[in-house]
């Protein structure tokens, strides 16, 4: 084999599928007649449409990468490919196994019309990568926003310039940081026909000074006076869909946490908030209320360091 395929596309040669699309795509883009100015460009382009018309199809990789072995025992002697009765592979062999090769695609790659067809190549364009950042209310009511992407065109006077186009994205509810909204069609324009890239969008949900967030689930602490643990009580709490009672059990403690369900980010199965008690203790800011406490002390005697043997 005269060419190495994946030293023109600058691959390993235990690239995967999506590293041969993504080298074709920047190297394309780089060679493309309509693109470079170069003077090898159409070479070069047509030279790297052959590399990726081989690579990108399994069935064809896999035989070039065979004819590639038995091309590099050859050149170094060695014998791990044997006719039948264990006779070294001939010069005459290996042509013949060659040109089993080049029939698979359609005649092989001459100056001829094999090599012609990836002049006027259709290449899709480019994908277009970026953020957009939303408050925690906006992610679980779902919200729309818009943005300006770059778009090239033609002037009056025939020259290429770059305008601001404005797109409204629609951000559903439940979106979560990390996931990405995908706008077909809105990417870079392709060549010679080739479709537009896309668009992509990565969501990213700003930190909320109340809730954390869980995959679904939404967390956050509640404070809550001693009495209102001892005896009981219902207090509103704030939610991402507006404030609820909840019943807070008498005895409850420090730490413990309650439910309250499907109050979470919105899905195929919603999330549920969980409501963490923190106990608060009022400080006795008069000789009264320090008094109060003395007589807690001493009609209720506790230790709360009872279980560590202090």
């Amino acid at each position: 084999m005269d060419k190495d395929y994946y030293q023109i596309m600058g691959l390993a040669r235990n690239a995967t599928e999506k590293d041969i699309k993504m080298a074709y795509r920047k190297l394309a883009r780089k060679y493309h007649p309509d693109v470079s100015k170069a003077p090898d460009a159409e070479a070069k382009f047509k030279e790297l449409g052959e590399a990726y018309e081989v690579l990108k199809d399994p069935a064809k990789r896999a035989a070039y990468d065979q004819m590639g072995q038995y091309a590099r025992e050859n050149q170094q002697g060695q014998h791990s490919y044997r006719q039948p009765h264990h006779q070294q592979t001939s010069k005459a062999d290996f042509a013949s196994a060659r040109d089993y090769f080049e029939s698979l695609f359609s005649g092989g790659f001459g100056a001829g019309s094999g090599a012609g067809r990836f002049q006027d190549a259709a290449m899709p364009g480019e994908d277009y990568h970026g953020k957009i950042t939303i408050s925690l209310e906006e992610a679980y009511q779902g919200t729309t926003r818009q943005i300006q992407i770059p778009v090239q065109q033609l002037n009056k006077h025939g020259q290429p310039e770059v305008t601001q186009l404005t797109l409204k994205v629609k951000i559903p509810a439940g979106i979560k940081s990390g996931q990405q909204i995908r706008l077909a069609g809105q990417g870079a324009p392709g060549f010679s026909g080739g479709a537009k890239g896309d668009l992509y969008l990565q969501v990213q949900v700003e930190k909320h000074p109340v809730f954390d967030v869980r995959e679904n689930d939404i967390y956050t602490t509640l404070a809550v006076a001693p009495w209102e643990a001892a005896l009981g009580a219902t207090i509103v709490v704030p939610t991402l869909g507006g404030h609820v009672d909840l019943k807070i059990p008498a005895g409850s403690q420090g730490g413990q946490t309650l439910r309250l369900k499907s109050r979470g980010l919105p899905g195929n199965t919603p999330g549920d908030q969980y409501v963490m008690l923190k106990i608060v203790i009022p400080q006795p800011t008069t000789e009264k209320a320090k008094a109060l406490y003395e007589t807690m002390a001493k009609e209720m005697p506790f230790n709360p360091r009872a279980k560590m043997g202090a």
